[in-house]
């Protein structure tokens, strides 16, 4: 089984990996348009998470991880516990393809457009936001660092998150 991570699930999977590969996922954009009322925002003040947005002439890149063989299922009651939170976020399998020329399936979240938590907005929006709200799992900048960081690390470049973290640092 394998798991497609593009925010937070790059620096902390919380799973048994087997292997694991810088990835390109086409038709997806990483973006953040869901705000987050749990985990880096709450009700009264929301923050924003990341989300795989659909976009046929886009594509994403991050990584994907092996799960180790015999720890699927509970992999996958843990992935829905975390990722599917709200009803924000919809478990897809999608084709990757991974950095040593091999096609794989892999489980993703996407968000849903319809859904309430879905945003489209500016960057200057976003930073605004992030810059600010805080959740139960800490503060909205917190996990645009720790991403863009880890992102970086593996020479997945992206541009969006390079500004954002510029700019929710200035206004820090």
């Amino acid at each position: 089984m394998w798991v497609f991570g593009y925010g937070s699930l790059v620096w902390n999977p919380d799973f048994p990996v087997a292997e694991q590969r810088v990835a390109t996922l086409p038709g997806y954009r990483r973006t953040f348009c869901m705000r987050s009322i749990h985990h880096r925002g709450s009700e009264a003040v929301p923050g924003l998470v990341l989300a795989l947005d659909e976009d046929p002439g886009a594509a994403c890149r991050g990584v994907a991880f092996r799960v180790d063989p015999g720890h699927e299922a509970a992999t996958l009651v843990a992935l829905r516990e975390r990722e599917l939170i709200s009803s924000a976020y919809l478990e897809r399998v999608v084709p990757l393809d991974l950095s040593d020329g091999r096609r794989v399936d892999a489980v993703a979240y996407v968000i849903d457009a319809e859904h309430e938590q879905y945003c489209d907005l500016t960057l200057e929006e976003q930073a605004r936001i992030i810059a600010t709200a805080t959740g139960g799992r800490g503060p909205n900048d917190e996990y645009l660092f720790n991403t863009a960081a880890h992102l970086a690390e593996l020479g997945i470049g992206d541009a969006d998150l390079d500004w954002l973290t510029s700019r929710v640092r200035a206004l820090g």
